[in-house]
């Protein structure tokens, strides 16, 4: 038996003890094999370290399809070429803009915020598979400039997908956009700390949308938007940050980009896994995400963002490969999968799941 940083942990190593979080909720049982999605809950929940036992349990055989796979074809497609493209001269010109406002203290000129950092927008509404692009694009660091130029897209498509006028849609995307400027005044010894923060850390990290709300002020922009950079930590049960709001009590924007902040971040790399499967996302937000966020918001964006991966290759828990061919809507993380040996329910298999898009 050991205890390791959570950022040492890779899947197949089993806990040695139960490990509950800071308001002493358990979150994994003593005995569990990790898995990625495991450690990702751990990280959530800011927990340091966990007792394992010595020996680890080998994961199981993956078989690969023939053939190159999804994901292999996409990266090779002109949409994916000139996406990737137009993407990397917005994170550059976003950064530019940003150090501008926060080291010269220059003014915000959302005009040209808009105009030269998200030129990529134009392609993800043209583009209908634009969550597969996302997801093939996570060798990117996951800087503050990049992570924030990805929420602003994810809530720019979720903003259509609830049908709002083109005006919200804006309003949606700009907050996206800006809602972890505050960031930029957090040290960069805490930002790119190779592990998991410390509890005094991650105090200072949780003053980053006061921080946010600061720089913004006297900006001139619409104040939903300084609320959405104010309270995108906040969540609907009153368990969020800064001000422990609850339910309508937060903006809407700030809502949105909550949703859209969580499922980005869980599905890029981090110093301690690779990208979480959006199906093991989504999976966390079913079971412990629907008291958190706005139920008509996290449902929409749920059912949507899985019907967007409808016909992916994926690889099993239990190592088969297969393609998603049917969405069950009271469990969309298990949808029904077409292997070599038939169709495979999952909602009705719930020790197998889907580990990978392939």
């Amino acid at each position: 038996m050991r205890r390791l940083k959570t950022s040492e942990l890779f899947p197949g190593m089993v806990t040695a003890e139960d490990v509950y979080n800071f308001n002493d909720q358990l979150i994994l049982p003593k005995g569990l094999v990790l898995n990625d999605k495991a450690i990702t809950k751990l990280a959530s929940y800011s927990v340091i370290s966990v007792k394992i036992e010595d020996e680890t349990v080998d994961a199981p055989a993956v078989s690969l399809p023939s053939g190159p796979s999804f994901s292999q074809r996409l990266r090779k497609s002109a949409e994916f070429i000139n996406f990737q493209a137009e993407f990397e001269n917005d994170v550059a010109n976003f950064k530019s803009v940003i150090n501008d406002v926060v080291e010269k203290g220059s003014p915000l000129d959302v005009d040209k915020l808009v105009n030269e950092t998200l030129g990529c927008i134009k392609l993800c509404a043209k583009t209908p598979n634009f969550f597969d692009i996302l997801h093939n694009m996570r060798e990117y660091d996951d800087a503050t400039y990049i992570h924030s130029i990805n929420v602003a897209l994810i809530c720019n498509v979720f903003a259509r997908w609830l049908r709002m006028d083109e005006e919200e849609i804006s309003l949606a995307t700009i907050s996206g956009l800006l809602h972890d400027i505050g960031k930029t005044k957090i040290p960069d010894t805490i930002i790119k700390k190779p592990g998991v923060l410390t509890g005094n850390e991650f105090d200072v990290v949780k003053t980053h949308p006061e921080e946010g709300y600061r720089i913004l002020q006297g900006s001139g922009l619409n104040p939903a938007i300084l609320d959405a950079v104010r309270m995108h930590h906040e969540r609907c049960d009153g368990s969020g940050y800064p001000l422990s709001l609850k339910g309508d009590e937060i903006g809407i924007y700030a809502r949105m980009v909550s949703i859209a902040d969580v499922y980005e971040a869980m599905t890029s790399a981090r110093i301690y896994r690779g990208p979480l499967c959006p199906f093991q996302a989504i999976e966390l937000f079913e079971s412990e995400g629907l008291q958190k966020y706005d139920p008509g918001l996290i449902l929409t964006f749920l059912e949507n963002v899985v019907n967007t991966y409808l016909l992916n290759d994926v690889r099993l828990s239990n190592g088969d490969t297969g393609k998603v061919v049917f969405i069950h809507k009271e469990k969309l993380s298990a949808p029904t999968v077409q292997t070599n040996y038939g169709f495979l329910d999952l909602s009705q298999h719930p020790d197998i799941t889907i580990e990978a898009l392939i």
